[in-house]
């Protein structure tokens, strides 16, 4: 019998047909590491936990990497407000560093406590700015970025196929909004690096790019990614949240930087966990 997975790219069950006859190249997105992860996160990872254990129980032999974000994740999914972890680390007298390294050790005792396996590989942003970097390098030579004050950007425009996952296309969308850090030609357009602005202190920058600065969000999945499962793999798993933002960027920068599409043939998301009429989140 064929193992069949919803995959949120095509909106089809579709049959599992592996790159490589017998093994599943999985990324799962892992955490932000700057606060205590809660219950929804718990629920998420359980839930490609048991992904894997039944594609290894159908006899695959799974590689499973998941990242770490210890730099990069703004406030606001869409490229403005402070980062995460430089929040974290105000709020609590520590180092960005410090506040990362307590907040992965704590992610993965919460999975140790569930009996979920561990990935085989963990990845951390900050162990991979050189590979983000050469991904970012790409883009630029490719001609679909262009910089402003505040950093990088990727020119949706610039691609045909843009949110085709998230069906973005269909959605009325205002032109030219500003962001907080800069300005954005597209409603769409989204960080690839940041810069250091001159009125903010930073624990997390590296040279790049003639400038201070850091990577986006989204250029770290890609780049980790790539690295550790090739330019194409089987899966790619995470939160529903991630579809219209996260997940339609990775996919555009991704493929445009390869040329190779699709970069994932199957898309596996988890619903919220849900708390009476609520979505679970920290707040609650």
């Amino acid at each position: 019998m064929s193992i069949q997975i919803y995959n949120t790219l095509t909106r089809t069950k579709d049959p599992l047909e592996t790159l490589e006859p017998g093994k599943v190249r999985m990324y799962v997105c892992g955490p932000t590491v700057y606060n205590k992860a809660h219950i929804g996160h718990a629920m998420s990872a359980l839930v490609f936990d048991i992904i894997r254990r039944y594609l290894e129980y159908r006899g695959f032999d799974v590689l499973h990497v998941m990242n770490i974000t210890d730099v990069g994740h703004l406030t606001d999914d869409a490229d403005s407000g402070e980062d995460k972890l430089e929040k974290g680390a105000k709020r609590e007298g520590k180092t960005a560093w410090e506040i990362a390294d307590f907040y992965t050790k704590k992610f993965k005792e919460n999975l140790a406590d569930l009996n979920i396996i561990e990935p085989d590989i963990w990845c951390r942003a900050t162990d991979h700015i050189k590979e983000q970097i050469n991904l970012v390098q790409k883009l630029i030579d490719k001609d679909v970025t262009y910089e402003t004050n505040d950093g990088i950007y990727f020119d949706t425009t610039k691609i045909d196929d843009y949110g085709k996952m998230a069906n973005l296309k269909n959605q009325e969308l205002k032109a030219g909004e500003r962001v907080e850090m800069g300005e954005k030609k597209n409603p769409h357009d989204f960080a690839l690096w940041k810069f250091s602005q001159p009125n903010e202190k930073r624990q997390m920058e590296w040279d790049a790019f003639e400038r201070k600065g850091f990577p986006g969000w989204h250029v770290e999945c890609s780049a980790m990614s790539m690295k550790y499962l090739g330019e194409q793999f089987d899966i790619h798993c995470g939160g529903i949240d991630h579809v219209p933002i996260h997940h339609t960027n990775e996919i555009a920068q991704s493929e445009t930087a390869t040329g190779k599409k699709p970069w994932v043939k199957y898309w596996m998301h988890g619903e919220f966990l849900v708390m009476g009429s609520d979505k679970m989140a920290k707040s609650a």
